[in-house]
């Protein structure tokens, strides 16, 4: 999956790093997981030891050997300085926020940013004095014109939630570095598997772990990862906010990270396949996935990104509601529900008309998001095709 010309400072690729990031086996009495530290208190030997407190654990909401781990396994895939730990991705994406963005300052998120965040920046950020400017996600280095002379941090998306345009990282980033303005990048649809903001002009990765990285629909978790200029902030966020994950939940993260490499490269696999396969169907207008050569966005994303996840939207041509509800209530392998990365293939009907605000969403018919599991395509495209079939009966 990975090019030689990959390899980081370890010597090693990506698919092998993922594999032994964060474990020392020798430091556990062998054992090849770093086992679950579940704890408050940490003792300190000497009075000395408690004024300084320069040893490794002070406190176990600061830190344990089990969340150490993983902080260090996610800092080096990212490329980053620092990484912050959160109990889901929601609160990775408000933390990351409140770590720069203060009283009277003014903040940029991307029109089809996902909907939680949007709710974070209207209602919290809005009570705490912080106004927020949507606007459109191809906006591109022309986001210097929405800049004031109170703007803080520009939020990007990449893709963008549920609608998947691609953003110009580098052509934001550049224009905000210009002016000394965070850049703060969602990277959760590509993990730093098949994109490392950092490296594009970002000074913070978000992850919601919760999606490929846990990768079993198990477990709620948050990344935070900035470069060294940011890393200090960061660290006075966690600090100050107290944020802090579970300990099974840091265990179950770094479990689905060893094998990050192997279950990407089957939802990309099988993800285009039936991005491919509905591109076909008579009943869809068109498949929004940036790594489909007739996506608007496949140049950026072949640009930016070294590979695609198994998550995309589908916007079918018009339907009544009974022929939907016909397609999606007997669906046997797509369940429909919410999040997404896990081992199990999904589908949601959304509609973005209602929030969006610095864009207008237009779509002949209902429209879908899809995340393509790690089942056989043969079986999910008889499922869809089934499906189809029953929608064609409801007419």
């Amino acid at each position: 999956m990975a090019k030689k010309d990959e390899t980081s400072e370890r010597g090693e690729l990506p698919e092998t790093e993922v594999v032994h990031l964060g474990r020392k086996p020798f430091e556990q009495h062998g054992f090849v997981n770093t086992p679950v530290y579940r704890g408050s208190t940490v003792l300190y030997p000497t009075l000395d030891a408690i004024k300084k407190r320069t040893q490794s654990f002070t406190y176990g909401r600061r830190a344990t050997p089990t969340t150490k781990a993983l902080e260090e396994a996610i800092t080096h895939l990212e490329g980053g300085a620092e990484t912050v730990l959160t109990s889901s991705g929601l609160a990775a994406i408000s933390t990351a926020i409140l770590a720069f963005a203060e009283s009277g300052d003014h903040i940029l998120i991307p029109d089809n940013v996902y909907q939680p965040g949007r709710a974070f920046a209207d209602k919290m950020l809005k009570k705490l004095g912080v106004e927020t400017t949507y606007y459109d996600p191809l906006i591109g280095g022309d986001i210097a014109n929405l800049f004031r002379t109170n703007t803080k941090l520009v939020l990007v998306e990449a893709p963008g939630s549920q609608t998947f345009e691609m953003p110009d990282i580098p052509a934001i980033a550049g224009a905000a570095r210009a002016k000394n303005i965070w850049v703060l990048a969602d990277n959760t649809w590509a993990t730093p598997f098949f994109c490392k903001p950092l490296s594009l002009g970002a000074d913070v990765s978000i992850e919601a772990a919760t999606k490929y990285i846990v990768g079993h629909a198990d477990a709620m978790m948050g990344t935070v990862t900035g470069n060294a200029r940011a890393a200090k902030f960061l660290d006075n966020a966690k600090e100050t906010l107290g944020t802090c994950p579970g300990s099974e939940e840091t265990y179950l993260a770094l479990r689905g990270l060893r094998t990050l490499a192997v279950r990407l490269e089957r939802h990309q696999r099988s993800g285009i396949a039936i991005a491919e396969w509905l591109a076909g169907r008579p009943e869809v207008d068109r498949v929004l996935h940036p790594a489909l050569p007739s996506d608007p966005g496949h140049a950026l994303w072949k640009r930016d990104f070294s590979g695609a996840s198994g998550l995309f939207g589908v916007v079918l041509k018009p339907i009544p509601e009974k022929a939907l509800a016909a397609f999606l209530d007997g669906l046997k392998l797509f369940g429909m529900g919410y999040s997404w990365g896990g081992y199990e293939s999904l589908v949601i009907p959304f509609d973005p008309t209602s929030y969006r605000t610095a864009t207008r969403w237009r779509g002949p018919g209902p429209a879908l998001r899809f995340h393509v599991g790690l089942e056989a395509v043969e079986d999910l495209i008889n499922d869809l095709a089934e499906g189809f079939a029953r929608i064609e009966a409801a007419r």
